[in-house]
């Protein structure tokens, strides 16, 4: 179904602009378009492809940077999330997820930044001084994960009602 493959490219399009425009920092729609690209292209090509290329076509604009590859992995494992919750969809299971989602980030991304960079010393104390440092950049994480999660979910599915040919009923 075209109309529906296209109309989801157009929700992916739209949260990488949201993440080019300026914004509070880490308020981004990263993670709601993956966990939201998971849950609804159809096939898993298009569910890790779409939403990891259009990361990555962000970035390309935004400029690369090293060790970029375990926020890939992170937001790969978010695709899963919402490959996962794909048949379940109520606003309470999606909002656990988008939670989920934000935790799952914070914790295996600022792992990298320890590991990877020389930032922090290489031992427990040092794991825990990458974590507390990065916890003021978690609220706009959390904050961003969640409302952008409730718009592109509550948006796409209001739109699946009022337009029957958008729902889910043959391959993407």
């Amino acid at each position: 179904m075209k109309l529906r493959f296209f109309s989801l490219l157009g929700v992916m399009g739209a949260g990488a602009l949201l993440r080019i425009l300026p914004h509070p920092w880490n308020f981004t729609p990263i993670a709601a378009m993956a966990l939201f690209g998971g849950a609804h292209f159809q096939t898993r090509r298009a569910a890790f492809a779409v939403p990891l290329g259009t990361l990555f076509l962000s970035d390309i604009v935004l400029g690369l940077y090293p060790h970029m590859w375990y926020q890939y992995f992170c937001f790969a494992l978010v695709v899963c999330i919402g490959w996962a919750i794909r048949n379940r969809s109520s606003a309470i299971v999606t909002m656990a997820a988008a939670v989920t989602s934000s935790v799952l980030f914070f914790v295996v991304n600022n792992f990298g930044v320890w590991w990877l960079e020389n930032l922090y010393p290489k031992n427990w104390q040092g794991l825990m001084a990458c974590y507390t440092a990065a916890l003021p950049f978690f609220q706009g994480t959390f904050f961003g994960d969640l409302m952008y999660t409730a718009l592109f979910f509550g948006a796409f599915h209001l739109a699946e009602r009022r337009f029957p040919a958008l729902q889910r009923t043959c391959a993407v």
